[in-house]
């Protein structure tokens, strides 16, 4: 089931001769349940790639359609309640709150959206990410994996149907990181959630279904395990 379409997405920023094309006509799908990795050298237009999908920043022209929904044709109050809904984001930086443990971090979403947070469901997303024990932790009180860990439950909180990943394991040291992938990866698989994540790693791709490079703004699609399987 297709869940994410990009259709000749581009971005230029400045006007006239100061203007640059951060992205340049961008099309691709994603799957749901799909888990896929953008790579490209800095300033090659991942991130602005990832905050126009996420509808962090506006294209100047082009569409991103979740299930045929055009995000841009929303009003600005209606496209913050739908990403609030069904994006989940992770960054580099970790983004918790400070004054509140674990638990409260993963569940603010969801208080955030006026509803009820299923006890039994975030004691089993604590127990996935290997945070029950840690769970009325401060932030203050975790590793910087364990840190991450907890933005990833965060993400994972309300079942958003995309979760935006951009550098998650920036931060961490290479084992750490490779945990945090398997991490993601389980927990794509078992919520059956589609994850686009932005990485400078290229040992981290491994485990994707699919790989994008971003090189000047345009993408290429490098292909990976969904083609395999379809071959």
């Amino acid at each position: 089931m297709k869940i994410l379409d990009v259709m000749n997405l581009c971005k230029t920023y400045g006007i006239g001769e100061s203007s640059v094309n951060a992205l340049k006509d961008v099309s691709f799908t994603m799957d749901k349940g799909e888990f896929a990795t953008v790579v490209g050298e800095s300033g090659s237009g991942k991130s602005t790639l990832l905050n126009i999908i996420g509808g962090l920043d506006e294209p100047t022209s082009g569409k991103v359609l979740f299930r045929d929904k055009n995000m841009f044709a929303m009003k600005e109050r209606e496209r913050t309640v739908f990403r609030r809904r069904n994006i989940g984001f992770v960054f580099q930086s970790f983004y918790l709150i400070p004054e509140l443990n674990v638990e409260q971090n993963i569940i603010f979403p969801l208080l955030l959206d006026h509803k009820k947070p299923d006890k039994n469901e975030i004691e089993r997303l604590l127990d996935i990410l290997g945070l029950y024990e840690r769970r009325r932790h401060l932030p203050s009180q975790l590793s910087g994996g364990q840190q991450q860990r907890t933005a990833i439950g965060r993400a994972l909180a309300s079942k958003p149907m995309l979760i935006l990943a951009d550098e998650p394991t920036g931060n961490l040291d290479s084992k750490t990181s490779q945990d945090v992938m398997e991490l993601l990866v389980k927990a794509s698989k078992i919520y059956t959630q589609t994850v686009l994540m932005i990485t400078h790693n290229t040992n981290l791709t491994s485990v994707a279904d699919r790989v994008l490079r971003v090189s000047d703004g345009v993408l290429t699609d490098l292909g990976g395990k969904r083609d395999e399987k379809l071959s």
